[in-house]
């Protein structure tokens, strides 16, 4: 694994980055966000949720991709150096999420490309991936961020 809080001069393709820790929900957690910014039945009724496709309560897929971030957020692998995102690509939900599941976070580099017009910085294309405690994946995206170069062109 790469050292923390990398530039991009740092990084390569192939390079990984695996969160330490995962997050546990509870049906809480998922309630609460659901509740503010997800309000689907299967999200915020149990009883209801029972009822549906997913036979009890889940996770949004936005609760998902947030502790997703979280998650690989806390291996610093990009901190001081981050410019922000551009856009996530490909995003794919793969399996629901229930109370009691604890996320991890895998980002793969793709790409690495210093910008052309503005040389002390450059984007970085990543895969992210977010597993369960089974280690089955539960989502999928393709990340672009801008990111600071250590020097320039």
């Amino acid at each position: 694994m790469k050292p923390v809080d990398n530039y991009l001069d740092d990084l390569k393709p192939g390079d990984r980055f695996v969160s330490p820790s995962g997050y546990t929900l509870t049906e809480s957690d998922i309630i609460d966000f659901a509740l503010r910014y997800d309000p689907q039945p299967f999200h915020i009724d149990v009883n209801a949720a029972k009822e549906t496709a997913f036979g009890g309560l889940i996770s949004s897929g936005f609760q998902t991709l947030a502790i997703g971030f979280r998650v690989i957020y806390s291996t610093g692998f990009i901190t001081t150096a981050n410019l922000g995102g551009a856009g996530v690509d490909e995003l794919r939900w793969l399996r629901p999420v229930r109370p009691g599941d604890t996320l991890r976070s895998t980002a793969e580099i793709k790409e690495v490309t210093p910008s052309k017009s503005k040389p002390d910085r450059g984007a970085v294309k990543y895969v992210l991936t977010v597993s369960n405690q089974h280690n089955e994946p539960v989502l999928t995206g393709t990340f672009v961020i801008v990111v600071k170069r250590r020097r320039e062109g």
